[in-house]
């Protein structure tokens, strides 16, 4: 039996799935993985990506920061791939409970996933630092250089920047949600993001899958590794 057979076994004998997932389930559908080596590194800012997208950056240098944000991180084009497809569909079935997802760019719900829980918020909600007026990402994409609100306050997207903290209510959620879960399929990310990777350890069943390109540091614990892309194969379920 394959990685694709097993896994359709698996999901077949479960019924409350949490999918935990990073960068690598939107690589297919053209966004870059942030730290791979033909991601974002190989360019022409004078930063590092951790530091442009840092708090202490976004507040002392916009206009840089809101360079490289509308350049790299604004994939406004991108189209759900299977993976966000197939996810949606076994939520609908009333197999899949939650998406606990690493990634900001809105995928998941564009699929028609419902319950999604975003550990580092979304290119989709931003809103002024002064009066609190929301604005959505097209608005952000077209602003000439630091978007700015109609009462003159600075925009902010809701993305979780390095130096801050993660929204412990949806931290709450995830760990809920993982903690509840008969199986836990860990999808796209290498898991060293923490406290994201952290996660993981409230998982108490016994069906753990990874499907990664990569290693990761679960890849002993599971129970079954499929290293492969990601859509490539949920498109087999």
């Amino acid at each position: 039996m394959n990685g694709t057979e097993k896994l359709k076994e698996l999901i077949n004998r479960s019924n409350n799935i949490v999918f935990f997932g990073g960068a690598g389930v939107s690589t297919e559908s053209g966004i870059p993985d942030f730290r791979s080596t033909d991601g974002l590194y190989h360019q022409e800012y004078d930063y590092p990506p951790e530091t442009i997208l840092s708090h202490s950056f976004f507040m002392r240098n916009p206009e840089e920061f809101y360079r490289f944000y509308k350049n790299k991180m604004l994939c406004l084009d991108a189209k759900p791939n299977m993976a966000h497809k197939k996810l949606a569909e076994l939520e609908k079935a009333g197999k899949l409970k939650a998406v606990i997802t690493q990634n900001i760019d809105g995928l998941h719900q564009a699929a028609g996933s419902k319950e999604v829980l975003e550990l580092h918020g979304s290119v989709h909600r931003n809103y002024c630092m002064k009066c609190g007026k929301s604005y959505d990402a097209e608005y952000m994409l077209h602003a000439e250089g630091v978007p700015t609100c109609s009462c003159g306050g600075r925009i902010k997207p809701d993305v979780v920047l390095y130096e801050e903290g993660l929204d412990m209510t949806v931290m709450a959620r995830a760990i809920q949600a993982i903690q509840d879960a008969d199986m836990l399929i860990i999808g796209g990310t290498s898991l060293i993001v923490y406290p994201a990777a952290g996660l993981i350890d409230y998982y108490r069943g016994n069906k753990l899958v990874v499907i990664n390109m990569s290693v990761t540091s679960q890849d002993k614990n599971a129970d079954l590794v499929i290293q492969e892309p990601i859509g490539k194969v949920f498109a087999g379920i």
